[in-house]
């Protein structure tokens, strides 16, 4: 279910591609210490909550916010480059962990990867999600497509994959848990009503769960299930983006 690999490359991101694993996993992808710094010179200066997830605290604006409204959508694209510039100016002295990955992927790829292009601009990439402690991040799926519904450029996806960089985590808890079974994006619709998502016990036992320790870096077909489990004591920070997937042959995306 979950791919464990000292370093990403082209085989194991087809193995996600083509849904061979839910999962892969690079263990101490930042020491320990680096990633705890990281995430407490992210923390120090506060951070917002989601406005459709107000339990969820984020730095950044992620698209799937905006829900199709051309105010939100404007002010998205707005604040895209200030928000990466930001990301950077929290990490100094240390680069930041989006940018590393940016250029991992970029390297790794055959075809190469690059930031997402959506109506003619380019996308935000590198959130920062504060789960605090006690909150269950609901199960949820995320698809560009739905976020995106008038968009050749997020419906021409094979695959979409979560990216996540782990900084703090609690004492207990945080775990990430993911189901194998697809559900459709109307049924998910019909299950959490006016939520972003829903009770994960409604899922049955989980696939896969696992709890990632400061400085892993897991990144997981991000169409199937997913939640959080609740954490003890700490607030969980992770920085997290999207991947995009067209095929062998053409680039990888991303975005936040």
């Amino acid at each position: 279910m979950m791919l464990d690999v000292e370093r990403l490359d082209e085989t194991c991101i087809k193995k996600l591609a083509n849904e061979e694993v839910l999962a892969i996993r690079v263990k101490g992808f930042l020491p320990e210490d680096q990633a705890i710094r990281i995430g407490d010179k992210i923390l120090a200066p506060g951070f917002e909550g989601y406005i459709n997830a107000p339990s969820i605290g984020r730095i950044g604006m992620a698209f799937y916010e905006a829900e199709n409204q051309p105010l939100l959508i404007e002010d998205y694209f707005e604040r895209a480059t200030g928000n990466i510039a930001e990301l950077r100016n929290r990490c100094a002295p240390y680069s930041s962990p989006i940018d590393t990955l940016r250029c991992m992927l970029d390297e790794s790829w055959p075809a190469g990867a690059h930031l997402e292009n959506l109506y003619g601009r380019k996308m935000y990439v590198g959130l920062s999600r504060v789960v605090k402690p006690g909150v269950c991040f609901l199960a949820h799926h995320d698809i560009f497509a739905k976020d995106a519904p008038e968009s050749f450029q997020a419906r021409s996806l094979e695959a979409q994959f979560a990216c996540n960089v782990y900084l703090n985590m609690p004492t207990e808890g945080g775990a990430l848990q993911m189901w194998e079974d697809d559900i459709s994006p109307d049924r998910f619709d019909e299950m959490r009503g006016d939520s972003y998502g829903i009770d994960p016990a409604l899922l049955g036992p989980p696939a896969l769960e696992v709890r990632p320790e400061p400085g892993d870096f897991i990144m997981f077909n991000s169409r199937r299930m997913h939640s959080v489990t609740p954490g003890v004591a700490d607030p969980r920070l992770s920085l997290s983006f999207f991947v995009g997937y067209r095929g062998n042959a053409s680039p990888l995306t991303f975005w936040s």
